[in-house]
C-alpha cells in the first residue's frame, strides 16, 4: 500500500512542530522585527535547487528530492521575517515554491522571471517575494539586457556575450519611499577568473543603468549571488569597480553553510555619492545573515552537505533600512 501524501497545511508531527517553535524563538532574538511605518527588511537568499518537493514530513533515503515538508516549513518561517526577499536558484519546477506560499499566507505576493535558457542558465528563475501589508509594486519590472550594439562598448575583456542569467529589476514602494531592487545570480564558471568578466560587465552596466533612474526618481539596490570569494580579490574588485558600496558591517560576515572562510557569494550593495545616480531613498541601519545550521533538522544528524539539499548551502543575507525621512 502506498504511503499517504502529507500536506503542508496539516498540523506537523510533534517533533517538527517543536523545532519550528524553537526556530521562531531564535529568529525573534537574532533578527529585527518588521515594524510598520518604521523600517523595511530586505534579504537575498540563494535557495539551492529550489524546485521539487517530497510530500512527506521526513524524506527517506530513497526519496528525491531531499527537500521535504519539514525543510520547506522551516524555509517559510525564515522568509516570513523579511518584507522583501530576492530568491535565486528558483527552478522551472515551482512545486516547493507554490507549497511555501500556502504557509506564508494570502498577504504575500511574488514576481518572477521565466526560466533562463541555455546550459549556463541552469533552468533557473529569479524571484522576489514581498509582504503586501507593507510593500507595493511601484510599476517597474524588467530583465536587464545589454543591447547588441553596446556589448562591444564595454571595456575589453569584460564581456563577450549576454548575461547567462539576466539581472531582474523590480520597483517597490514602502510608504512614500520608492526604490528598485536588482537581483542577480552570476555565472560561476570553471575557475574564479571566469567570473571576473561578468562581474566587471555588471558593474559597468549597472552604473550606466542606475543613472537612468532619474527618470523614475528611484534609487537602486543590487543584491543576489555574485560568486565573490572574498573582499580584495579580483572578483570583488571587479564588482565594486564603478562605485558599488557594500556596507562595512557586511564585509566579513560569512555567507555559506559549508565554507566559513572564503565564500562571500551573496552581496547587497548600492551606489553612493554619484552626481548622476539617485541616493538611496531609504536609510541603511545594519545587516547580517541568519545561520540556520545549528537550529534545523537536528535529530537527523546531517552533514552540512546533506542539509544543503534540504535547506540551502547559502545563508540568507539581510539588511534593515529605515523608512523615516
Amino acid at each position: 500500500m502506498s504511503q499517504k501524501v502529507a500536506k503542508i497545511e496539516e498540523l506537523p508531527p510533534s517533533e517538527v512542530l517543536e523545532e519550528i517553535r524553537s526556530l521562531n524563538q531564535v529568529l525573534d532574538e537574532v533578527l529585527p522585527f518588521k515594524k510598520l511605518d518604521h523600517n523595511i527588511l530586505i534579504a537575498t537568499w540563494n535557495i539551492r535547487a529550489f524546485g521539487g518537493l517530497t510530500e512527506k514530513w521526513e524524506a527517506g533515503d530513497a526519496d528525491s528530492p531531499k527537500r521535504d515538508l519539514h525543510s520547506l516549513l522551516a524555509i517559510a518561517q525564515i522568509i516570513s521575517r523579511f518584507d522583501i526577499i530576492a530568491i535565486q536558484e528558483l527552478k522551472g519546477d515551482l512545486k516547493a515554491f507554490r507549497h511555501m506560499l500556502k504557509v506564508l499566507g494570502n498577504h504575500w505576493s511574488f514576481i518572477l522571471t521565466d526560466v533562463s535558457g541555455g546550459d549556463e542558465g541552469n533552468s533557473e528563475r529569479l524571484a522576489f517575494l514581498f509582504d503586501t501589508r507593507k510593500v507595493k509594486l511601484s510599476g517597474l519590472a524588467c530583465e536587464l539586457v545589454v543591447p547588441n550594439e553596446q556589448v562591444t562598448g564595454i571595456k575589453e575583456g569584460a564581456f563577450s556575450r549576454q548575461f547567462a542569467r539576466t539581472p531582474y529589476a523590480v520597483g517597490f514602494r514602502v510608504e512614500d519611499k520608492t526604490f528598485v531592487l536588482v537581483s542577480m545570480h552570476v555565472l560561476y564558471g570553471n575557475t574564479p577568473s571566469d567570473r571576473e568578466g561578468e562581474l566587471k560587465a555588471i558593474a559597468e552596466w549597472m552604473s550606466d543603468w542606475a543613472s537612468y533612474m532619474h527618470s523614475f526618481d528611484q534609487s537602486l539596490v543590487l543584491l543576489g549571488d555574485f560568486n565573490i570569494d572574498r573582499i580584495g580579490d579580483p572578483r570583488y574588485e571587479a564588482f565594486v569597480s564603478t562605485g558599488l558600496k557594500v556596507p562595512e558591517d557586511l564585509w566579513q560576515v560569512r555567507r555559506t553553510l559549508i565554507d566559513h572562510q572564503t565564500k562571500f557569494y551573496s552581496q547587497i550593495a548600492w551606489f553612493e555619492n554619484h552626481a548622476q545616480i539617485p541616493q538611496l531613498s531609504i536609510q541603511y541601519l545594519h545587516g547580517g545573515v541568519f545561520d540556520f545550521g545549528p537550529y534545523l533538522l537536528k535529530k537527523r544528524d546531517l552533514t552540512p552537505f546533506q542539509m544543503s539539499w534540504r535547506i540551502s548551502d547559502h545563508l540568507p543575507l539581510w539588511a534593515e533600512f529605515s523608512t523615516k525621512s
